[in-house]
């Protein structure tokens, strides 16, 4: 059935519909509008099913269920209530019947931007708490103390100051304040979610300094909290600490490319610069040994994708060293590596160009070109004679080869 379908049968069953969540909100903000949610007041979802054909259902603790509405499974949920009886996001007893006003709902909800609704068919927009205030006013706030009760939305708010650039009131770092002991007993997926989607933020550093001022940093990415106050060469690091360091890095790796994986690299390349003595500081000696310790035990603790693991420890391990290889053989053997980490060339470039200060060592500025004419020499191009072992010297052989003379000819060419 089409939108209009859909509203017009629940209003035939005496009841009323709505579009709600961050439609609304981006609607508002002038954007194209991604994923729709409807919300239905007024009615049982026996009585709902009457009249409107459910896929199925598929809420966990209250009715959620799916309706083909304009050729896609839609999700439509029953306007509710909900009291805080427990800990964490599953803590809550839920009231769902016919009497649940779209008010009563949206006051549950978390800000004022994200609790407004979209009422159809007409397209009256209902807004009982100044959300759309806040967004023309580029402004994030709770809507009540009730924010507390959930506490992984004190991510969500700080994930949506860095994806949208807004500020977060006072009031609102109060409540997120608040959750510090509660956040501690969440499941870290939540957390790898929100961690995740503000890596893909334009300014991912937002929503590591919005938990930062919330003093929840801690408890939520205790790796990068460790960070702080960790003092490097002024003459090196004119920025500051190895936090401040390492958020330049992450949003200048952000403003080169969307990969999450190159902007995870950003983030973790100096992780072992958090655990380095004091008394040593503000040397880091060793820290790309030990930032891939860290970086093991943040896994530990939050189970990080395979592919987000390899391409982290391969940027700890070698960022140091790659500005510094002299060595023609061993420059050829760096830029044949990056491929086996599961990152790409220009990947692996964006990461290193934002830690040396928009810096590339020649070899990698010209990495492109050089890698493709090693990977042009295969093994099956060895001398018949040549077998096991001797194949593989010999394709090492030409491949370092192949650079050196690509090498001096872009060199003769600079000169």
């Amino acid at each position: 059935m089409t939108e209009r379908e859909f509203a017009e049968s629940v209003r035939e069953l005496g009841g009323r519909v709505f579009l709600v969540g961050g439609w609304v909100r981006d609607k508002l903000r002038g954007l194209a509008a991604h994923d729709k949610d409807y919300m239905v007041s007024g009615l049982t979802p026996e009585a709902f099913e009457t009249s409107v054909p459910v896929v199925k259902y598929v809420g966990r603790g209250f009715p959620v269920c799916l309706v083909d509405i304009d050729g896609s499974l839609r999700e439509v949920a029953f306007a509710r209530k909900e009291r805080k009886q427990g800990a964490g996001y599953r803590g809550f007893a839920v009231d769902y019947d016919a009497s649940v006003t779209v008010e009563e709902d949206l006051y549950r909800r978390d800000t004022r931007m994200n609790s407004m609704a979209y009422e159809l068919p007409e397209g009256k927009l209902i807004d009982p708490f100044g959300g759309q205030a806040d967004v023309e006013g580029h402004i994030i706030d709770a809507v009540s103390e009730h924010f507390t009760e959930d506490p992984v939305r004190s991510l969500r708010a700080a994930r949506q100051a860095a994806e949208f650039s807004f500020t977060i009131t006072d009031r609102t770092y109060a409540y997120m304040e608040e959750c510090r002991e509660e956040l501690k007993g969440e499941p870290t997926e939540r957390m790898y979610g929100e961690l995740m989607r503000a890596l893909a933020a334009p300014r991912p550093s937002l929503f590591f300094q919005a938990l930062r001022r919330a003093n929840l940093l801690e408890v939520t990415f205790p790796e990068i909290h460790a960070l702080i106050g960790q003092t490097q060469p002024v003459e090196y690091h004119p920025e500051g600490d190895a936090y401040n360091h390492t958020m330049i890095v992450l949003d200048t790796v952000a403003a080169e490319t969307d990969s999450l994986k190159a902007r995870f690299c950003g983030l973790a390349h100096d992780l072992g610069k958090g655990v380095t003595p004091k008394e040593l500081l503000p040397h880091h000696y060793g820290h790309e040994k030990t930032g891939l310790d860290v970086l093991e035990k943040w896994n530990e603790r939050m189970t990080l994708p395979v592919n987000l693991r390899k391409a982290a420890s391969f940027v700890i391990r070698e960022h140091m060293r790659t500005p510094r290889i002299t060595k023609q053989a061993k420059q050829a053997e760096l830029l044949l590596s990056i491929e086996g980490s599961g990152l790409s060339l220009s990947e692996f470039c964006a990461v290193i160009r934002a830690d040396g200060n928009g810096h590339l060592p020649e070899y990698l500025e010209h990495g492109e070109k050089y890698l493709s004419a090693m990977l042009s020499i295969r093994g099956a191009d060895a001398p018949s004679h040549l077998t096991g072992p001797k194949i593989r010297e010999w394709l090492w052989q030409q491949r370092v080869k192949c650079f050196h003379s690509l090498q001096q000819g872009v060199k003769e060419k600079e000169l």
